[in-house]
């Protein structure tokens, strides 16, 4: 959900908007901290902080702190998941509402143009209203810190067949950037979705010499020669997931043929073949699809986790 933008339009339509933000977490929750949604004065709304009891009294609270306080207001609450509310997950949650109006939309439609380019971080001070004014800034330094967008994992996907047509749609609304390759002409659908790049590229080498360290790299061509020479190049580098659509015998004879190329048994451990989730025994193109999609998200929320875990701990990450 693109936030910033959104409200922009809402609020430059009525005339003010609100923003519900889970600001902190004890025990068990249905979202985490950072989950996001927005609000129109009318009761729309975009995006969700989990559903149930809670959601829906917190959208009551906001539609009328937007009737009372139509030229901006802030509010902050917590909430005990438990009997009161008819949910039974037991934690608590911190939950703070703002409306935000007219006088807001310079700085709004400042983060509109920088959330365009994708995940940033923002300083946000208190105004007399109760409202945080937010300004973009990398790296930040002051104020209450937060973190807007998902993080989107590169992913270097060989191969415009039927496996990898279903894999780009289940990808579709995943945190990854796609660069879609394929030598052939006019294999590539018309319709593609907005995380997708395709090129026709012959080189893997050249490929990846402009691949991101941390990209995740699959090979799933129409030839075992080229998915071979996709996984000589990438063994080559120190991405953290290399993959090969195939079995077992496959991989032992890419192996083989690795390790007559130069490379040693500790990099052939790193290529990925079978690939997916094993317990699907479908070969069904949309199965395996999803089942390569729900691997690769565990892969990179993994490695996410890591990464976050060196980010400070006021740093809020927002899931929109």
């Amino acid at each position: 959900m693109t936030i910033w933008s959104r409200l922009k339009t809402w609020i430059s339509a009525d005339g003010n908007a609100a923003l519900i933000t889970i600001l902190s977490v004890e025990g068990s929750a249905p979202r985490e901290a950072g989950t996001r949604m927005i609000m129109r004065s009318d009761g729309r709304f975009s995006g969700t902080i989990g559903g149930g009891a809670l959601e829906w009294q917190v959208l009551a609270e906001a539609q009328t702190l937007l009737a009372r306080h139509p030229s901006g207001a802030g509010k902050r609450a917590r909430y005990a998941l438990g009997p009161a509310l008819g949910q039974c997950c037991g934690g608590r949650v911190d939950l703070g509402i703002e409306v935000f109006s007219n006088a807001d939309l310079h700085w709004i439609d400042a983060l509109a143009v920088t959330e365009t380019r994708g995940a940033f971080s923002t300083e946000a001070l208190p105004d007399a209203r109760g409202v945080m004014i937010r300004h973009a800034a990398n790296p930040p330094t002051h104020g209450t810190i937060e973190q807007f967008g998902t993080a989107q994992r590169q992913l270097f996907l060989f191969g415009g067949g039927h496996v990898g047509r279903a894999l780009v749609m289940a990808l579709a609304p995943l945190p990854f950037e796609i660069r879609w390759i394929d030598g052939r002409p006019d294999i590539f659908p018309e319709a593609i979705p907005p995380n997708v790049q395709t090129e026709t590229a012959g080189e893997p080498a050249l490929v990846f010499e402009t691949a991101p360290p941390d990209a995740f790299i699959l090979a799933m061509t129409h030839s075992h020669a080229l998915d071979l020479a996709i996984m000589n190049s990438a063994l080559k580098r120190s991405f953290p997931y290399i993959g090969v659509i195939g079995s077992s015998t496959k991989r032992a004879r890419f192996v083989s043929r690795l390790l007559e190329a130069g490379h040693d048994s500790t990099a052939c451990e790193r290529m990925i073949c079978p690939i997916g989730l094993q317990a699907i025994r479908s070969k069904h193109p949309a199965v395996i699809a999803a089942g390569v999609a729900a691997d690769l998200l565990i892969r990179h929320e993994a490695l996410s986790a890591r990464t976050s875990a060196d980010i400070s701990e006021e740093l809020i990450h927002v899931r929109a």
